[in-house]
């Protein structure tokens, strides 16, 4: 019973059912023949999506599945002491004649995906959905308790992990997003390079500057940012297609600016901060992002 393979599970069979909510009567009776669902099917599938267990221990941490708060914790830095690099823990442990499978441990982030894919709002909302109760003070909490108890033994580990921490600790998360974008230059795995690169690493750094740093959102018809550079980068630039727009997207520490390059195409809104302003064609909002207040304004500089 892994904790995020259930809640995923729940998650893509409630998404599964909105179908027949969006779609008209005869193309889901049509899915409903190709398939061949039935009326008691889709209400087990009701039925699961609100039902689906997902453990958990302690003070509101998540178990990483049934019974993992039985197992051994593991002498972390007795191991780091002996080994330095311990990202391969697995193989360490192997070679001792142990197992990883008797500790507390993971090679890289499991619990941690769900921080990683969805929003505290979204996670209350689903988790509500299952029948347990869920706050924002649960993400921290666990994210510093598997933390501790995770190896980074593949190259991904380190873009989830910079992910879920680019809110609380944004150098630690810089430094994990400095490790994964190294990954294949530094052959960090001693030999796995050679093997061919780590693609999904390098696209995951690409994804944290564009979204995870910029807190880039869709929601609905509009697109929200929520702006939280790490200390070392002082500004980022960068080009994004939304709706017929062509935008110039530009952040420091003290202000959001978006461009829309001229075209034929109906204007746009952008949110950030608790602010929203309508973009046309052509023009460029400014919003402030000092710590004074001001951020709750758009401001137009171009028309």
């Amino acid at each position: 019973m892994n904790a995020y393979t259930n809640f995923m599970a729940a998650w893509c069979i409630e998404h599964a059912l909105r179908l027949f909510d969006l779609l008209p009567d005869e193309r889901c009776r049509e899915l409903c023949e190709t398939l061949r669902l039935n009326r008691a099917e889709l209400d087990r599938w009701q039925d699961v999506s609100r039902r689906m267990f997902v453990p958990f221990h302690g003070d509101g941490i998540i178990s990483q599945f049934e019974g993992y708060e039985q197992l051994e914790e593991l002498d972390w830095e007795a191991y780091r002491r002996r080994y330095g690099n311990i990202m391969r823990l697995d193989l360490i442990l192997e070679a001792e004649s142990d197992t990883p499978n008797r500790y507390k441990l993971s090679k890289q982030a499991d619990v941690l995906m769900l921080f990683y894919l969805f929003s505290a709002e979204a996670l209350a909302e689903n988790f509500t959905r299952l029948g347990y109760s869920f706050n924002g003070a649960m993400i921290p909490k666990n994210i510093d308790y598997y933390l501790r108890r995770t190896s980074h033994g593949s190259t991904l580990s380190g873009v989830v992990h910079a992910w879920v921490l680019s809110r609380s600790h944004r150098s630690r998360s810089w430094a994990l997003f400095k490790q994964a974008l190294h990954s294949d230059f530094n052959d960090i795995q001693d030999g796995t390079t050679a093997e061919g690169v780590h693609l999904g690493a390098m696209a995951g750094t690409l994804d944290l500057i564009q979204r995870c740093y910029t807190g880039l959102e869709l929601r609905g018809d509009e697109l929200w940012f929520n702006p939280v550079l790490p200390e070392a980068l002082s500004r980022l630039k960068f080009q994004l297609r939304h709706r017929g727009h062509s935008l110039q997207v530009d952040i420091t520490d003290k202000a959001l600016s978006v461009t829309s390059e001229p075209a034929d195409t109906a204007s746009i809104t952008i949110r950030c901060k608790g602010a929203s302003w309508r973009l046309g064609p052509g023009e460029t909002v400014r919003f402030s992002l000092s710590p004074s207040g001001s951020g709750d304004k758009g401001e137009r500089l171009a028309d």
